[in-house]
């Protein structure tokens, strides 16, 4: 029996914040993975290495977590003022979907290096040394992001003494600037119940005050103290418990529906990206997974989410959007468990330290706007070349 050999294209794997994915030029996609469709989810989930019963990721890049089951596809951008267009695939781990309904802010710190090296930014906006401004067009969610790129001697610098909690080594930093980053335009809204503050009522769990916004990403934040947790809660605190698990995602699925994300509640089940649930609660001192003691005055809120079903280890950049525009506004969940002041930046306690985001918002005709939200982050190349695909429908 002849076997074709498999297919071999050209990609990077690289890290951005606290998550990992395989990042791919366009044109170096086989042309029917080009353009959206079930070839080009189907080229992504055999290049992680899903879907895989097992949840390990074994036979492919991926890693069997939230924050490595990732892939990228960058281009030239179509977009006036823009040099790139980003597209961030979610590869669900253990079923046949990719999840185009997001971004991912963390893998957003790696777009504007890759583009760089890649030869898709004008090599006249590049200095020899100094930051490179990388205009990118966020394709999934039509935003725009300016990514502020460190260059040595003509080449992006990787290597620094930036401290990212979450990351083990540090790096140099990199500052992103999520423009407008809040929902808009087709009668879509920041707030899209209407209200700072919505009793949610979760058929069989019970009804919570939830604050669900759409800035950076589609969140639902709840209080800490009304699902029985503190907010120091760690992974395995929560990751182990298939029946806190399970509530979560009834909640996730009841939110999706109340922020008008779902028409039914069985269509949040392929829609694993969006939205996110996070829950909040004032200054704790405790203890980080990696062992470095937070104090309760080090930090302004504590805040832990939940991403593909599990406890984030750390906190995904575009939820971190999520809580600096939250705090921002006065009577949110995250601004009242943040001690309730205005604020246009708040650092939080997650599960892996700290974060310090800065967001400006302001009330512009009854409606809460924001203009942007900004943090910093690393990114560097962990691996490039080419990744060899068994054929398999693209």
């Amino acid at each position: 029996m002849a076997h074709a050999p498999q297919t071999k294209i050209t990609a990077t794997y690289m890290r951005g914040g606290t998550s990992k994915g395989v990042f791919f030029k366009l044109d170096d996609l086989p042309e029917s993975a080009r353009v959206p469709g079930a070839a080009r989810d189907a080229l992504l989930m055999r290049v992680i290495g899903s879907p895989d019963p097992y949840g390990k990721q074994i036979d492919g890049m991926g890693a069997a977590t939230s924050s490595t089951s990732k892939t990228v596809i960058v281009g030239k951008s179509t977009q006036p003022g823009h040099d790139v267009d980003y597209l961030f695939g979610q590869v669900s781990i253990d079923q046949p979907f990719v999840d185009w309904s997001g971004n991912c802010g963390n893998l957003s710190a790696a777009v504007g290096p890759f583009a760089i090296t890649n030869g898709l930014v004008d090599p006249a906006r590049v200095p020899s040394n100094g930051i490179a401004i990388v205009r990118i067009w966020q394709a999934n969610i039509k935003k725009t992001i300016i990514a502020h790129v460190p260059i040595t001697d003509g080449a992006v610098q990787e290597t620094g003494d930036f401290e990212l909690d979450g990351v083990t080594f540090p790096a140099a930093e990199l500052q992103l600037e999520f423009m407008d980053p809040a929902e808009d335009g087709d009668g879509g809204s920041m707030f899209p119940t209407g209200n700072l503050v919505d009793d949610l009522e979760v058929p069989g769990v019970g009804t919570f005050k939830a604050t669900m916004i759409n800035s950076g990403i589609p969140t639902i934040f709840l209080n800490a103290d009304a699902l029985g947790y503190l907010g120091t809660e760690l992974q395995d605190d929560i990751n182990g418990d298939a029946a806190a698990l399970a509530r979560f995602e009834t909640i996730r699925a009841h939110g999706a529906l109340r922020m008008g994300l779902i028409q039914k509640i069985e269509e949040a089940a392929s829609r694993q990206h969006t939205p996110k649930v996070a829950f909040v609660a004032p200054p704790k001192a405790y203890q980080s997974s990696a062992g470095k003691q937070i104090g309760e005055g080090d930090i302004d809120v504590l805040v832990r989410a939940l991403s593909m079903g599990k406890l984030h280890h750390a906190m995904m950049g575009t939820a971190s959007v999520a809580i600096a525009t939250a705090a921002a506004v006065p009577g949110t969940l995250v601004n009242l468990a943040a001690g309730g002041s205005e604020r246009d930046q708040v650092c939080f306690g997650h599960p892996s330290g700290t974060l310090r985001v800065g967001a400006q918002a302001q009330l512009v005709d009854g409606e809460w706007k924001v203009t942007k939200a900004i943090m910093s982050r690393s990114a560097r190349v962990l691996m490039e070349g080419r990744v060899h695909v068994p054929k398999a429908g693209f």
